[in-house]
C-alpha cells in the first residue's frame, strides 16, 4: 500500500499513476482502514488537487477514499468488527475534513457532468455526513453556493445519480433548520413533487419513499418551511397520492411503506404541536383542495391494511382537530353499505372498532384519538353525542345504533379498555361544556325488568363501588371529575346519593397498596371537586360539613398526601405531553392528555379550600357575588355602548348615501350648466349675425303699420322678461333664507359650554356637511346670476329694436313721393320687418329653453334644501344621543365608582381578618378599571358621529 501510494506521488506518466490509483482503489475495503495512516489520506487528496489527473484517476481516488471512510463491508458481521470499522470511519472523516478545503474541493466535483467524477462524489460525500453530520453542515453552510451545488444533482438526468442526490440532501437536511431553509427556497419542494410524480405516486418504488423522507426532513418542526409549502399551493398536489382506486388487492410492500409516509407528511403539517394559525391554515387548504375528502374515503374501503387504517385515522383526526368545518364536514361521512340501506356515521363505524375487544389495540386508539380530536372545541359536535343519550332523541324501534348507546356499551361491558375508552371518550363531550354537563344528568338507564331506570351518574357510581378492575375504575373516575368540574348542579346531584361520600372517604382513608394508590388519588379529587364546586344546596353536604368529615375520618395532611399521587405517578407525565393517545400495550393506558391539564388545574385550588375556615368561605362568597353583581353592571353598560355604536354606524351609512345623492345632484348641474353654456354659444352668433343685418340695411319703414305683428311681439318679450325677473327674485330671496340658516347653524356649533366640548367631533362634522351644502349654494346662486345677467342683455337688445323702429318711422319718406318709389320702399321694408320676426321667434324659443333650465336649476334647490332640513334633524338627533349617553356613562362612572369602594372596602376587612388578599385580584380589579375607561373613552370618541 505504501509502494502504491509512493508510486501515485512519484509518477510522471499518466498511465502509472492511473494504474496505482487503481490498484489503491482494489485493495482500499481490506487493508487500508486496518493502518490509518495520514498519510495515505493525504496522497489521495493531493491526486484530487492535481491539475494533471483526469476524470478517470479523480473518480478512483473518489472511490478509494469512499470504501475509506464507509467501511461497509459485507463480510463484517461481528459487533466488534463493526464498531471497530466505525470508529475507523470517523477517524478518517476527521482527517479528511480537519481542512475545510477539502469539503469545498469536494462541492466543486459535483460540478462536473462526467458521471466517473459525480457520483463517487456524492457517494463520498454522503459518506461524511453520516460519520460526522453537524461538523460537515456547517463548513457547507458557510461555503459559498454549498447548498446551490447540491440541489443541481435532483436536475440530472441520470437516475442514479439523481436518487443519490436524494440521499445526500436528506442526511444534509437532518436535525439542521437553517439547511432546511435554503433547501426549500432552492425550489426543492417542486423539483421532489415531479420526481414523485414521475415515479407514479404511491405506486411508485424506493425513490418515492427517500423523497419523502427528505420532504419530512424539510417540513418537521420547521414553521417557515411549512408556511412556504402551503403558500406554494404544494398541499394541492398530494391529493392524488391518495388515489388507491376500487381494486384494493394490489397492496405491495413498498405500497404500504409509501403511503405511510405519505400519511406521515400530511400529520407534519397539521400537527397539533405546530402553532395554532398555522396549523388551521393547512387544514382548510387540505378541505378546500379535497384531501380531507380522499382520506375519509380511505378510511371507509375494504381492502385497506390495517397498519394504513391506523395511520389514516391517525392523520384524519389531526386534520379535522380544533376546525369546525371540517369536523362538520367528518360528521357528515357516511360508511358506504352493500346492499344499500340506511345510512351509518361514520362516527358510529369507528366507534364499534373502538368498543369491539376483538379489534387491533393500535386501531382501538387511533379510534379513541380520532373521537377526542372530532369534539375538540366542538361544542356543536358535543351536543349531538350528548343528545343520542337523551330520551326524546333515542330510536326506539332499534333498528340503528346510534354513538350514544355504544359508549354506554362499552362503558358497562366486561372489558376493561373498552370501559376505559368508553369514559374517555364521554368526558370528551362534556369538555368545557357546562350545558351538555347537565344535559347528561337527563340520562336514565334501564337495569333489568321490573326495576325503575336509574341515571347515567348513579350507574356510574354503583359501578365504582363494586370493586372493579383498576383501568376500569380509573377511567369512571376520570369520567366523574370531568363531569362535575365547573358544574354545581352536577355535584348536587352526586351528593344527593348518600352513598357516595362514605365510600369515597373509605376508599380514601385505606392503606391499601401501590396499585391503589392511584385509585386513592382519583377519589380524593373527586371529593375535593364536590367541596370546592359545592354551592351548599345540600344542607347535610355543605363545604363545611364535608370538610369536617375530612378532618375527621382522613385527616387534611393525609387527604392532600392522596390528592399528590395523581400527579407523582410515572404514567402521568408521559400523558401530558402528547394528546394522541400512544401506548406500548393496554397497562399502560391509565391516564388521558385533557385529564392531566384538569389536575394541573385543580390540585392547588382544592388544596387551598380544604384548609380555608368556614369564615373566610363566608367572605370569598361575599365578595365573588360582589364582583359577580359588579361584572354584570359593566356587562350591561358595556352592550348598551356596543348598542350605540351600532346606532351610529347606521346613522353614517346614512350620511353616506345622502352624500351620494349631493353628489348626483351636482354632477346634474354642471351639465346644466354646460348646456346653458352652449346656448349662450349659440345666441352670440345670432346676435353677430344681427348686427351684420343691421349694417347693410339703409332706412327701414314704419314697421308698426305692417300687419300689427312687430308690436305684439315686442309685448310678449316684454312680458316674458318681467315674470323671468320676478322669477329670479323670488329664487334670491329662497337663497337669503338658507344662507341665514346656515349661518344660524353654524353660530349654534361655535356657541361655548359644555355642549361644545362634549359633541366637538359631531359639530366639526355638520360644519364640514353645510359648508359643501353652502358651497353647493353659492354655486346654484352664481348660475342664477349668471342668467340674470343674460337677460338684461336680452332686455336691452329689446330696447335697441324698439328705439330702432321708432327711428325708422321718424325717417318715413313724405306724401308727395312718387307712387312707384313708395311701393318699393313699402316691399323693402316689409321683408326686413319679415326677417326681424324671425328672429324674434328665434330669441322667443331661447329665452323659453332658458325659463325651462331656470325652473329644473330650481327643482334641484329645492331637493338641496329637504337634504339641508334632513341633515339638520340628522344632526338634532345626534346631539340627543350624546347627551342621553354622556347621562348613562356618567352614571356608569359613579355606580363603578361606588363598585369599587365597596370591594376595597371588603379587601381592607379581609386583610384585618388576617385572610391573605393576592395581588392578582387587585391586577384584576386594575385592569378593569382601565377596560371601562377605555370604553368610556372610544362612547365618548364616537359617540357625537
Amino acid at each position: 500500500i505504501q509502494k502504491l501510494c509512493d508510486r501515485v506521488a512519484s509518477s510522471t506518466l499518466l498511465d502509472d499513476r492511473r494504474n496505482a490509483v487503481r490498484a489503491l482503489k482494489s485493495l482500499s475495503k481490506k487493508h487500508i482502514f486496518l493502518s490509518p495512516g495520514v498519510q495515505n489520506v493525504q496522497e489521495l487528496i493531493c491526486i484530487l488537487f492535481s491539475r494533471n489527473s483526469d476524470s478517470e484517476i479523480i473518480g478512483y481516488a473518489l472511490d478509494t477514499l469512499y470504501n475509506i471512510i464507509s467501511n461497509d463491508e459485507e463480510e463484517e458481521v461481528e459487533e466488534n468488527s463493526t464498531r471497530q470499522s466505525e470508529d475507523l470511519g470517523s477517524q478518517f472523516t476527521e482527517i479528511f475534513i480537519k481542512q475545510p478545503e477539502n469539503v469545498t474541493l469536494l462541492l466543486s466535483l459535483l460540478e462536473e457532468f462526467d458521471f466517473h467524477v459525480r457520483w463517487p462524489g456524492v457517494k463520498l460525500l454522503t459518506s461524511l455526513l453520516k460519520q460526522l453530520g453537524p461538523q460537515v453542515q456547517q463548513i457547507i453552510l458557510v461555503s459559498p453556493m454549498g447548498v446551490s451545488r447540491l440541489m443541481d444533482l435532483l436536475a440530472d438526468s441520470r437516475e442514479v445519480i439523481r436518487n443519490d442526490g436524494v440521499l445526500l440532501l436528506q442526511a444534509l437536511t437532518r436535525s439542521n433548520g437553517a439547511i432546511q431553509k435554503i433547501v426549500a427556497f432552492e425550489n426543492a419542494f417542486e423539483r421532489l413533487l415531479d420526481i414523485i410524480t414521475e415515479e407514479g405516486n404511491s405506486d411508485g418504488g424506493i425513490v418515492v419513499e427517500d423523497c419523502l423522507i427528505l420532504l419530512q426532513n424539510l417540513l418537521k418542526n420547521n414553521n417557515s418551511n411549512q408556511n412556504f409549502f402551503k403558500e406554494g399551493s404544494y398541499i394541492q398536489r398530494m391529493k392524488p397520492w391518495f388515489h388507491v382506486g376500487d381494486e384494493n388487492s394490489g397492496w405491495s410492500a413498498q405500497k404500504v411503506t409509501n403511503l405511510h409516509v405519505m400519511l406521515q407528511l400530511v400529520r407534519v403539517l397539521v400537527s397539533p404541536t405546530n402553532p395554532p394559525g398555522a396549523t388551521s391554515s393547512c387544514q382548510k387548504a387540505m378541505f378546500q383542495c379535497g384531501l380531507l375528502q380522499q382520506l375519509c374515503t380511505i378510511l371507509m374501503a375494504t381492502g385497506v391494511p390495517a397498519d394504513i387504517l391506523t395511520e389514516t385515522i391517525n392523520t384524519v383526526s389531526e386534520v379535522i382537530r380544533g376546525y369546525q368545518v371540517n369536523q362538520d364536514y367528518f360528521a357528515s361521512v357516511n360508511a358506504p353499505s352493500n346492499p344499500p340501506r340506511r345510512n351509518r356515521p361514520a362516527i358510529v363505524v369507528l366507534l364499534m372498532s373502538m368498543v369491539n375487544e376483538r379489534q387491533p389495540f393500535v386501531l382501538r386508539c387511533a379510534v379513541l384519538y380520532c373521537f377526542q380530536c372530532f369534539l375538540y372545541k366542538n361544542q356543536k359536535g358535543q351536543g349531538e353525542i350528548v343528545s343520542t343519550l337523551l330520551p326524546s332523541t333515542i330510536d326506539a324501534t332499534g333498528n340503528s345504533v346510534s354513538a350514544g348507546q355504544l359508549l354506554c356499551g362499552g362503558l358497562f361491558s366486561t372489558d376493561s379498555l373498552s370501559n376505559w375508552c368508553a369514559a374517555v371518550a364521554l368526558a370528551h363531550a362534556l369538555q368545557e361544556n357546562a350545558t351538555q354537563k347537565e344535559q347528561l344528568l337527563r340520562v336514565q338507564l334501564a337495569t333489568s325488568i321490573g326495576n325503575p331506570p336509574v341515571s347515567l351518574l348513579q350507574q356510574c357510581t354503583n359501578i365504582l363501588s363494586q370493586g372493579s378492575k383498576i383501568q376500569t375504575r380509573v377511567g369512571l373516575l376520570m369520567l366523574l371529575c370531568t363531569w362535575l368540574s365547573n358544574c354545581p348542579i352536577a355535584v348536587t346531584h352526586f351528593l344527593h346519593n348518600s352513598a357516595n361520600v362514605p365510600f369515597l372517604t373509605g376508599q380514601i382513608a385505606e392503606n391499601l397498596g401501590e396499585e391503589e394508590q392511584l385509585v386513592q388519588g382519583l377519589c380524593a379529587l373527586l371529593l375535593g371537586i364536590s367541596i370546592y364546586f359545592n354551592d351548599n344546596s345540600l344542607e347535610s353536604y355543605m363545604k363545611e360539613k364535608l370538610k369536617q368529615l375530612i378532618e375527621k375520618r382522613i385527616g387534611k395532611e393525609n387527604f392532600i398526601e392522596k390528592l399528590g399521587f395523581i400527579s407523582k405517578h410515572e404514567l402521568y407525565s408521559r400523558a401530558s405531553q402528547k394528546p394522541q393517545p400512544n401506548f406500548p400495550s393496554p397497562e399502560y393506558m391509565i391516564f388521558d392528555h385533557e385529564f392531566t391539564k384538569l389536575v394541573k388545574e385543580l390540585e392547588g385550588v382544592i388544596t387551598k379550600a380544604i384548609y380555608k375556615s368556614s369564615e373566610e368561605d363566608k367572605k370569598e362568597e361575599e365578595v365573588k357575588k360582589t364582583l359577580e353583581q359588579h361584572d354584570s353592571i359593566v356587562t350591561h353598560y358595556k352592550n348598551m355602548i356596543r348598542e350605540q355604536d351600532l346606532q351610529l354606524e347606521e346613522l353614517k351609512q346614512q350620511i353616506s348615501t345622502l352624500k351620494c345623492q349631493n353628489e348626483q345632484l351636482q354632477t346634474a348641474v354642471t351639465q346644466q350648466v354646460s348646456q346653458i353654456q352652449q346656448h349662450k354659444d349659440q345666441y352670440n352668433l345670432l346676435k353677430v349675425q344681427l348686427g351684420k343685418d343691421n349694417q347693410h340695411q339703409g332706412s327701414y319703414s314704419d314697421g308698426t303699420q305692417v300687419n300689427g305683428v312687430q308690436p305684439e311681439e315686442v309685448g310678449r318679450l316684454r312680458e316674458e322678461i318681467e315674470e323671468l325677473k320676478s322669477n329670479q327674485e323670488l329664487l334670491q330671496s329662497q337663497l337669503a333664507e338658507k344662507d341665514s340658516l346656515i349661518e344660524n347653524l353654524k353660530s349654534s356649533q361655535a356657541s361655548p359650554g359644555t355642549n361644545e366640548q362634549s359633541s366637538a367631533p359631531a359639530s366639526a362634522r355638520d360644519s364640514e356637511q353645510i359648508a359643501e351644502l353652502k358651497q353647493e349654494l353659492a354655486t346654484l346662486k352664481s348660475q342664477l346670476n349668471s342668467q340674470s345677467v343674460e337677460i338684461s342683455r336680452l332686455q336691452t337688445e329689446k330696447q335697441e329694436l324698439l328705439r330702432k323702429t321708432e327711428t325708422f318711422a321718424k325717417s318715413a319718406p313724405a306724401p308727395g313721393e312718387s307712387e312707384a318709389g313708395t311701393t318699393a320702399k313699402t316691399t323693402d321694408v316689409e321683408g326686413r320687418l319679415s326677417a326681424l320676426l324671425q328672429e324674434t321667434k328665434e330669441l322667443k324659443n331661447e329665452i323659453k329653453a332658458l325659463s325651462e333650465e331656470r325652473s329644473a336649476i330650481k327643482e334641484q334647490l329645492d331637493a338641496s334644501n329637504s337634504t339641508i332640513a334632513i341633515l339638520q334633524n340628522e344632526k338634532n338627533k345626534l346631539e340627543m344621543d350624546v347627551t342621553d349617553s354622556k347621562k348613562e356613562q356618567d352614571d356608569l362612572l359613579v355606580l363603578l365608582a361606588d363598585q369599587d369602594q365597596k370591594i376595597f372596602s371588603l379587601k381592607n376587612k379581609l386583610k384585618e381578618l388576617g385572610h391573605p388578599v393576592e395581588e392578582e385580584d387587585e391586577l384584576e380589579s386594575g385592569d378593569q378599571d382601565d377596560e371601562e375607561d377605555e370604553d368610556e373613552d372610544d362612547g365618548k370618541d364616537q359617540g357625537p358621529i
